[in-house]
This record gives C-alpha cells, structure tokens and sequence, in this order.
C-alpha cells in the first residue's frame, strides 16, 4: 500500500500491526494494575473491618479479579486478531509507571493500591465517550502531552491519539474496514488459524479464531461492551462495576471514617534503586524484595509460555499445556502479590509496603518450538520451585500456597513438556489395560463362575497407600475408601462379598460366583471398587465410548481410559461439582451436606458425532479453577440423553457457573479455592 494520506492512518496492514501492539500493551497493563489493586485489599476481619466492611471488601476483591480477568480475554482477542493478519502477537510491555507519549495523554497507567483515588481512576480509564468523569487525584500527568503534532502522511507507523479506550477500537475497526476494502477479506486475514487461542487451549472468550472481518470487529465490539459498556448504563460493564464499588466505598466511609479497605501498598514498587526516582518506591526489605522478586520471575515465565503457544499449531497437547502452566503461574502470582502488599517496603520509605511490580522481560518473544525451549521451561520451572522453598520455610499461608503450586507445576511441566512429543502413545500405554492372557490359560479356567469351596478361613486382606486388597481364589479385589461415595452397589448387589457393618475382615472375594462379581464392581460409579483376575480371563479394559454423566444434584461420573492430573485413574470415577468435597477432585458426599442443587437435565449444546469416541481422556483439575477435560468425550444427563460431544473442554467444579456443566469463570469471581 503505497498510498498514504492522513485518513489513512491506519489501513495498512504494517500501522495496523503497530496499533493492534499498543492495544495489547494497555490491556495487559490495564490487566495488572486491577490485580495490584486487588492484592492490596484486606482479608476480612483478621485485618481489621467489621463484618459489614469485610463483605463488601471480598465482593470488591472477586470484581477486581474479575474485570482483570476478561481483560485476559480481550488482551486474547487482540492477540488474535494479530495473529490473524499475519503478524506475531506482543506480549511485552514497557515497565510501571509509563512515560508520556507510550499512551494518549488521557491514559494514565501505574500501580497503585485500592483507595477512593485508585478507584475513580479505574472509572475513567473504562468511562464511555463522551462522559464527564474526571481523572482520579494523583493520576494526571505533571505536565500536558498530545501525540501527535505533525501533518501529512507517514510510512512509519506512530501512536495514535485518543480519547476512550473505545474510540481507539474504532478507528481500528475503521483500519481493518479499509484494509479489507483495499486487498480482500482472505487476503486480509491470512494468517495461520491454528496458531492462534481457542476454546481448545484456554476458557477465555476473547480466545475465538479470528479469520475474517466480521469475527475481528465481533471481538473489538465485546472488548468495548465489556469495557465502557454498550449502551452507556450496560449492566455488567466495567465501567458500571466500578460505579457500584464506588457507592459502596462511599457508603461506608461515611457511616466509618476510619474504614480502610487496603493496605498501604507502593505505588510502583521497583526492585532496583530507579534511575529516575520520581515516582517510584525502592523495595529494601530483604522478604519483600524475595518475595517480589519470585511474583516477577513467575510473571516472566508465564508471558515466555503464551507466546510459546502462539508459536505452535494447535489443537496440540504442547499448545494446551503452555497455556495451561501459564495460567496456572499466574495463580501462583497472586498470592505473592498479597504477601508484598503486606510487608514493609524498606526504610527508605517507612510510610508504606511493598507491592509486586509485574517486571517485564527484555523480551517476552516467542523461544523456537521444539526440545530446546521445553528444556528451558523445565529448567526455569525448577528454579521457581527451588527458589519458593526459602518463603515456605517463613510459614505465611501465602507464601506457602505459592510454593505449593510453584512445585507442582514444576512436577507437571516436567512430565508434560518430556513426553510433548509423544504425549498420545505415552498416556496411552499408561493408562491401557493389561494384555488378555494366552488361549491355552483362558481355556484350562474353564472360566469358573462357581464360587470357591467354603473354607473355612477369612480372607487374606492387605492394606497399601489407602487401598485395601482383599485375595480370593480366582480374583483380587481392591478397595479405596477415599474415593467411596457410597453408592451402595456392591454391598446391594453383592451383600455375601462385601459384608456391611461387620468387624474384622469384610470384603470375602470367593462367596460370589467371579462372574456375577465383576458385573458389580463395573457397576461402581467412583472406581473405589477395582479386580484382577487370577484366573486368565482379560481384566477390566476400557469402554468404547467415554461418558461423562451429569448426576442429578451431584458429581460427574466419568467412564473412560482416565488420566487424572498427569497420573493413570483406571476407568471410573466421581468428580465433584459442587466445589466441597474436602477429597478433591474426587467426590466425597459433600453435596449432600451443603444442598448442593444442580440438574443432572441442562439443555443440550453442539451434539455433532465424534469420528473417535474413545481413547485417553485426560482431566487436569485447575488450581482454583476448572476441571480441564481433553479427549474423546461425551456428555450424558442422569436419563442418558446425550448434553454435548467434546474433544476439549472446562468442566465447573465450583458449584457456581451459571452455565452448568460447563465453566463460565464464576470460580474467580466467588474466590473458590480447591486447597
């Protein structure tokens, strides 16, 4: 496009780029400074509110989560949208506070804790064209700046000026309008499909394929709606949930002028003595500065592994796991970030604390797919997770929760990124039944369905690692009561083996024709109940379909070759879905006590046949999220009428999403927690 004139300005698939840059760089920063805020806040009445003043608190932390979370989203969309025209997607940033110039003069982006100030800050950083709202005090600039400032057309792309968040989606839709009208749709967005998010990778609804205009414009008009709110007075909007905190924050400082929602966190914490100290808050604190310094390394790691994802064609096991760790990275981040907001900056600023300061990496650019960036994944992983031990030894809840998660990402990446290249054949033969034994063993069996001659003797009966085991002539039983949800199958129908209510050895292999018991112990929904034959005949193999069954105010019941967060499950078992089970992710009852109400009916979704129906399906419970189902799946209700076809999907497990079975994010907004 050789021709260039000021309205213009952005039709050029190169200007365009450059834009679509800007708008990832003020999502992601739009993205931290609402999780800063968020960490800053305090915990309920151990901190200091009353009661009244804690509710509203917790209802203001799961927003600020919330809205940063749907900022992930759009920053998705924007990605993609990139991705799509062909370009690489970025995930850099420059570092907190932004210089005049990097945003419009109107876009003031730090970090800063939660008070009355940060707040309308938040109001007029998502206020609608045309609004009144003013700045928040301590937010504008020292001095007046306007980008901009020459006339006539550029090749170089530069920064455009803008009032709103939504008028600068505008004119990029206007761009993309034109770039299309200039070269054609399929010309236009010719990027790689495959590279870009999906709902095969991440449960984000900006993560959709962009691959025309229409899909590209669809995703700038959610992030606007979302954002600003569509029309002005749009519920749900960020702008009308920072409305709502706002009165409430008002309310109550009037009936407690000492109400303090937050801790006095920095206002843009940095790790190193600044150059340029203005501005700034020099972290010296020897545990806060740990604790800072583990936050940005995680924060590091998890901009390395989305543009890893963006790097590799998908739906693939490697794309999926990158997001995922990602994600999960991002959850140990939080909890650094709350500990830093607690813990005394240093004495060179004695009037207030610490604060995560989300430090970028040089670049964040995508490393080559292949061995060699696994390798530095498992690596750094490794490093974060000896890098925790230290903070865990302080015994800090936080800091503690961090090390957890931190290890056990580490463990995962380690098993996920060595087999990435052979994930399929690896899960496979992991979770694949035994091999049936020789026609010359089955055959001398005579496949006995008489029960033992009676003894005499109780049974010989062990117990290893939770299970009991329980030998009879011609089949072992198992038994593991901690994923028992008492469905009462085999002591109904098989009361002369398993003997209920009884002291000493209850579990009598050989009082049941083996036959008749196999059928009983394939009928346990929860797999607490497994055999071996010893007899020659095959032992239990896999179904050939994979269900899921919705039960009626209850768990999952999953029947498939299962692999449960990395490790082979057999091919039964309950998960829960109302988020209580103290035994997760197994079922454990728990929805009995709470009254947990769910219909095992939800309407029907996409129901297409699958052209594969079994194989390994993979579950990777998130931390504080989701159970991550991958694989040949279909979804039943209680009656057996067929609710979805899946290949990969999220699955709630909080109780709350009001998209049953599926996740719709609630778990972030109610705080749900499976630790």
């Amino acid at each position: 496009m050789n021709d260039v004139t000021p309205a213009t300005a952005l039709t050029q698939r190169e200007v365009l780029l450059h834009a679509l840059y800007e708008a990832a760089e003020l999502e992601h920063n739009l993205m931290c400074t609402y999780l800063y805020a968020a960490a800053s806040l305090k915990d309920g009445e151990r901190e200091g509110l009353g009661a009244e003043e804690a509710a509203a608190v917790r209802r203001w932390r799961q927003v600020l989560v919330g809205v940063a979370i749907e900022e992930m989203g759009h920053l998705a969309a924007v990605w993609n949208i990139t991705s799509g025209l062909g370009g690489s997607p970025r995930f850099g940033r420059s570092n907190f506070p932004l210089d005049p110039g990097l945003l419009p003069a109107s876009v003031v982006v730090k970090l800063a804790p939660f008070n009355a100030d940060t707040l309308q800050h938040f109001v007029f950083l998502e206020r609608p064209h045309g609004s009144a709202e003013p700045e928040g005090g301590g937010f504008a600039y020292e001095r007046s700046y306007v980008r901009g400032g020459t006339s006539g057309a550029r090749l170089t792309p530069m920064g455009v000026n803008y009032d709103t968040v939504g008028d600068f989606y505008a004119a990029l839709g206007q761009g993309l309008r034109a770039l299309v009208a200039h070269c054609g749709e399929a010309n236009a967005f010719d990027g790689d499909r495959a590279l870009q998010l999906s709902p095969e990778e991440v449960n984000l609804p900006g993560a959709r394929h962009v691959v025309c205009l229409k899909t590209a414009l669809t995703a700038f008009a959610a992030i606007v709606e979302q954002g600003e709110g569509a029309p002005r007075d749009s519920v749900g909007s960020h702008y009308q949930k920072f409305l709502g905190i706002r009165a409430e924050l008002q309310a109550l400082t009037e009936r407690n002028p000492a109400f303090a929602p937050a801790f006095p966190a920095a206002t843009n914490p940095v790790l190193r003595r600044p150059p340029r100290p203005e501005g700034r808050v020099w972290l010296e604190n020897p545990d806060a500065v740990a604790t800072v310094d583990l936050a940005n390394a995680c924060y590091g790691l998890m901009l390395r592994l989305l543009a890893y994802a963006y790097a590799v064609r998908g739906p693939s096991a490697e794309k999926s796991l990158a997001v995922d760790l990602a994600i999960g990275l991002m959850q140990a981040v939080m909890p650094l970030a709350e500990r830093a907001a607690r813990l005394p900056a240093g004495p060179s600023n004695p009037q207030c604390n610490a604060g995560v300061s989300f430090i970028t990496l040089r670049d964040s650019a995508a490393l080559p797919p292949g061995p060699a960036a696994r390798r530095v994944f498992v690596e750094r992983f490794a490093q974060l997770a000896d890098g925790a031990a230290p903070l865990r030894a302080s015994g800090d809840a936080r800091a503690v929760a961090a090390a957890d998660q931190l290890a056990s990402l580490a463990s995962r990446a380690s098993k996920g990124f060595d087999l990435s290249a052979a994930v399929p054949g690896a899960a496979a033969a992991a979770v694949a039944p035994a091999p049936a034994a020789p026609a010359a063993a089955t055959a001398g069996a005579a496949a006995s369905s008489e029960p033992a001659a009676a003894s005499g003797a109780a049974p010989v009966s062990t117990v290893s690692g939770g299970v009991e085991t329980a030998q009879g002539e011609r089949i072992e039983l198992e038994f593991e009561a901690k994923r028992c949800i008492h469905s009462r199958f085999c002591v109904t129908g098989a009361p002369q083996v398993f003997l209920a209510n009884v002291k000493g050895p209850w579990i009598h292999p050989d009082a049941m024709p083996v036959e008749r018991l196999v059928e009983v112990a394939h009928a346990c929904p929860s797999g607490a109940i497994r055999y071996r034959r010893k007899d020659g005949a095959p032992n239990e193999t896999a179904p050939p379909v994979n269900l899921a069954t919705l039960r009626e105010a209850g768990p999952y019941a999953f029947r498939a070759a299962l692999q449960i967060d990395g490790a082979p499950a057999g091919f039964r078992a309950t998960l829960c879905r109302c988020g209580a089970s103290k035994n997760k992710p197994y079922c454990d009852g728990s929805h009995h006590e709470i009254g947990f109400n769910a219909t095992g009916e939800p309407p029907g979704g996409k129901t297409d046949m699958l052209p594969v129906r079994d194989g390994v399906l993979a579950i990777d419970p998130q931390v504080n999220g989701p159970l991550r189902v991958r694989g040949n799946l279909e979804i039943m209700s209680g009656t057996g009428r067929v609710v979805a076809r899946v290949t990969s999907t999220y699955l709630c497990r909080c109780g709350g999403s009001a998209n049953k079975p599926f996740c719709d994010g609630t778990h972030a907004k109610i705080g749900f927690r499976t630790g």
